[in-house]
């Protein structure tokens, strides 16, 4: 059964407070330096088909489509991690 990693960002034309605030908290606790931080979110899918990788992977991408990002304002990566 292979195992899909999806990770979700907001595009880079839309203004991410979330990665602001981390970038603005980072200097008070001592790690200067770090900017342009953005924030999204990971998920994990194991996919039980009998069918080839690709064609789960194509389903993965599918559902990231569909449920797991908001194509207007997020984009999104497919990546096998183990098959």
């Amino acid at each position: 059964m292979p195992r899909f990693a999806v990770d979700v960002m907001l595009k880079r034309e839309i203004l991410d407070p979330q990665g602001q605030a981390v970038a603005q908290a980072l200097p008070s606790l001592g790690f200067d330096g770090v900017s342009d931080v953005r924030v999204g979110k990971h998920v994990e899918l194991r996919v039980d088909t009998p069918d080839a990788e690709g064609d789960a992977e194509d389903m993965v991408a599918r559902i990231a489509e569909a449920l797991l990002a908001n194509p207007v304002i997020e984009e999104f990566s497919v990546r096998v991690l183990d098959g």
